[in-house]
């Protein structure tokens, strides 16, 4: 019995002192502990977990045979940016919506907007950057046979969230972009 007591409270001390595990399969490469203020009040959402990006886009209306726009619209967390589109490198992974054809309703060229040049310290020169909020233009076209009616068309934003020191793995930010059919 004391054998077996001995046995579990080992046990129990050596997975109590264990240093717990962070998924890291996420990030591509982030700052070291050391190199965090202790004294920071700002907690940060962590890009591994947490939705640092996310889209919306408003509802359009179409005629058959006629042609509009949709918005979709970013947000991006404080203390976080994406690369804009076109971005400032060949490789930087740049913002990109797509969207493909269904019922009749044709998606366009994207329209990005203006991107903010900012400096970094990881890098030598300013970068073309998306912050806060921005929209994206989409244009559409009904065809002349699109059926009358409502229609959800997926839309996929690639983007790469960065923050001021380091940048993460590119993720895929879903939403819908609604189109009625008058």
């Amino acid at each position: 019995m004391t054998r077996l007591t001995l046995i579990l409270l080992s046990l129990l001390l050596a997975s109590s002192c264990a240093a717990p595990t962070q998924n890291t399969a996420n990030v591509a490469h982030t700052a070291s502990p050391a190199s965090t203020p202790a004294t920071s009040q700002v907690v940060k959402p962590d890009p591994a977990h947490a939705e640092v990006v996310t889209a919306s886009a408003a509802g359009t209306e179409l005629r058959a045979g006629g042609e509009g726009e949709a918005s979709v619209r970013l947000r991006i967390a404080e203390g976080y940016h994406v690369n804009a589109n076109p971005p400032s490198d060949k490789f930087y992974i740049g913002t990109l919506l797509t969207v493909a054809p269904q019922n009749g309703i044709e998606p366009g060229k994207p329209v990005y907007p203006a991107a903010l040049k900012k400096k970094f310290g990881f890098s030598d020169q300013p970068l073309a950057v998306y912050e806060g909020e921005a929209v994206i233009k989409l244009p559409l076209r009904a065809t002349a046979a699109a059926t009358k009616g409502r229609y959800e068309l997926p839309a996929k934003i690639r983007v790469q969230p960065c923050n001021d020191e380091a940048c993460f793995q590119p993720r895929d930010v879903q939403t819908t972009i609604s189109v009625t059919i008058n």
